[in-house]
């Protein structure tokens, strides 16, 4: 088998479980894409594969990070595709599992974003400029550069409407228009991507709520703590959804109650923009499934999915 099998999803909707089977049937190692459980000592609050649930296989891009260190996707896909270069070397298969679809892009088209690995301090001059004028202005200044993706982006989006003036002022080229190349070439890995999505959206919040309770009793708010008496709740895993909502417990702003329904609701919210995600992009073969459906229906229609695009067990 040529092809790498994806498994994405929103939050909750049963990637871990399905990638794990999979991988057993087709003889095959997992690759995560999730871009908060590659960081250490972030287990509970990122839903990371237990040993207990990986069941002997083994799994890739997990733990390789210290909190607070920044990782991009182009980073990103770099480290996977040599995991994956490793494991196909090996004479075994690749599951990619992950709700995080930028990682997962940068995996199997490859790496082709510009200034990754350059400094030209523009990014800093930017910076220092958003803050001083603020977000409509330097909104207004994109929109003029390049309206297509002014439009996508709020004015408050400090990070990425200084990422695409970046781009232009440095190479000379919109963001949009480098997308718009960059999609247009052929990915480097021959994929078959499999979206999981509960029909019902009641189903999926049913899940989340769950998770959520399932954290709080499994030590959520002691990792929290860790944590921040270690001093490795700084920068991104600061603001990952589920230690944020817990330190406004911790601080005294909230109680727990209010601290776990705020994380729900961030968290049905992250849902949601993960599926606005997943449908705009292409070759996605969506597995539905119903409150009626067991594991066994879902691993049944995943395992069709995967025969029908060339895929055979």
């Amino acid at each position: 088998m040529n092809k790498v099998i994806v498994v994405c999803g929103a939050t909750a909707s049963g990637k871990t479980k399905l990638s794990v089977e999979l991988a057993k049937l087709y003889n095959a190692e997992v690759v995560s894409a999730d871009s908060m459980q590659i960081y250490k000592y972030m287990n509970i609050g990122t839903a990371k594969v237990t040993e207990e649930e990986t069941q002997g296989i083994r799994h890739h891009m997990l733990d390789i990070v210290m909190p607070g260190e920044v990782y991009s996707a182009a980073r990103y896909g770099d480290e996977a595709y040599k995991c994956v270069e490793d494991i196909f070397a090996r004479g075994k298969n690749v599951v990619i599992c992950g709700g995080t679809g930028l990682y997962i892009n940068a995996l199997i088209r490859g790496n082709e974003f510009p200034g990754q690995n350059m400094e030209t301090g523009t990014r800093e001059r930017l910076t220092l400029k958003y803050d001083e004028i603020g977000g409509e202005a330097m909104h207004q200044e994109l929109s003029e550069i390049d309206p297509e993706s002014a439009e996508r982006l709020h004015p408050n989006d400090k990070k990425r409407i200084i990422r695409a003036l970046e781009v232009f002022y440095d190479y000379g080229i919109t963001l949009t228009e480098h997308n718009r190349i960059h999609k247009s070439k052929a990915d480097r890995l021959d994929s078959v991507t499999i979206c999981l999505n509960p029909v019902s959206r009641e189903v999926l919040y049913d899940r989340i709520n769950r998770r959520v309770d399932i954290m709080f009793e499994d030590g959520l708010l002691e990792e929290t703590k860790g944590l921040l008496d270690n001093g490795l709740l700084v920068g991104t895993a600061a603001q990952a959804i589920g230690y944020k909502e817990v330190l406004g417990f911790i601080n005294g702003e909230m109680t727990e109650k209010e601290a776990s329904d705020l994380l729900k609701q961030k968290t049905r919210n992250y849902a949601k923009r993960q599926l606005t995600w997943f449908k705009s992009q292409n070759k996605v073969n969506w597995l539905e499934y119903t409150p009626d459906d067991t594991f066994e229906d879902i691993l049944q229609k995943a395992t069709e999915i995967l025969v029908s695009n060339g895929i055979e067990l």
